[in-house]
């Protein structure tokens, strides 16, 4: 008679392995190919962004005299910039900026964003077209044609307040450049805003608007109580790109300031204050170090901000 023996716990759990397939001629070849279509953008990547990036970090460390050359000076640099008061004060003037200038730009992308949602003709398509074009100006050109329309003497300001007997403003005057500036980055990135949040808000499903309305709800109340609540986290990310972008404000302020007569300083932004010690005192090397600076500073204010709305972002 047969006798059968119960399997050893080693024979089960080689029964439960999983087989491992080797990867097929196909596999690896398709490897291979994704390989080569990143390439170009690696390369890219690395020689423009991650290569410049190492060497002005290594610029960083060191100061360059005409007496000693290049002298290792380690973290030096970072501690003189953490304490000088025209870094500081660019700071704060970025901070001012960005007090005003996000508020600004979100309410205005929120407002037309939930306007634009709830229309359904050829108008709302026409309409995010006309808010988006801001945007698609680029920068530089868009703070010259302002420079232009802000112009005391050609600009046509003066004509249209001469209409009503009243002489216009110098918008590029000291005490008004700030609101002068605050105008022209509101109105370049609201649009850009505009679009992520519409996007977020034809993601949500339409069935809960619909029961919404079965239960009495006004458009006032679903805006407010459901469309907001429920895009939070684009909102954040919205946020989260004004932030950055103010922190490094440089090009509004730099293309204006050979027109604001005296009103912008160099050292107005931090990003404004590398440039000018970089081309005009040929400082790079602490050049290097106020960048650094600033792009810690970012990455602190972001993180804090992004620890703040954990919830609402997803990232809890």
């Amino acid at each position: 008679m047969a006798t059968t023996t119960a399997p050893t716990s080693s024979h089960r759990a080689e029964a439960h392995q999983p087989v491992k397939h080797r990867p097929d001629r196909n596999y690896r070849r398709r490897q291979r190919w994704g390989w080569l279509f990143v390439a170009p953008f690696a390369l890219i990547f690395l020689t423009f962004l991650v290569l410049p990036l190492v060497f002005a970090f290594r610029m960083s460390l060191f100061t360059s005299t005409l007496a000693t050359g290049d002298r290792f000076v380690g973290f030096a640099n970072y501690a003189k910039a953490f304490t000088d008061p025209l870094f500081l004060d660019g700071l704060l003037t970025v901070a001012k900026f960005g007090l005003i200038m996000i508020p600004a730009q979100m309410i205005v992308a929120l407002i037309a964003a939930l306007v634009l949602d709830n229309l359904a003709t050829w108008a709302s398509k026409f309409s995010r077209l006309m808010i988006f074009i801001p945007y698609a100006v680029p920068v530089v050109i868009g703070a010259l044609m302002w420079g232009f329309l802000y112009s005391p003497r050609f600009g046509p300001a003066s004509t249209v307040f001469a209409l009503f007997g009243a002489e216009a403003p110098n918008f590029l005057a000291q005490d008004s450049i700030f609101g002068s500036l605050v105008n022209i980055v509101t109105w370049q990135w609201a649009g850009y805003y505009m679009i992520i949040i519409y996007a977020a808000l034809r993601g949500i499903d339409p069935g809960i608007y619909e029961a919404a309305v079965l239960d009495g709800a006004s458009d006032r109340q679903i805006a407010t109580r459901i469309k907001v609540p429920m895009i939070s986290s684009s909102l954040v990310m919205v946020v989260i790109f004004a932030l950055i972008g103010t922190l490094q404000f440089f090009t509004e302020p730099q293309v204006l300031r050979g027109v604001a007569q005296g009103a912008i300083p160099t050292d107005y932004t931090p990003n404004m204050y590398a440039f000018s010690l970089a081309f005009s005192y040929s400082q790079f090397n602490y050049a290097s170090a106020i960048s650094f600076a600033l792009g810690i500073v970012v990455f602190v204010f972001s993180f804090f901000f992004l620890f703040l709305t954990r919830k609402q972002s997803g990232l809890k």
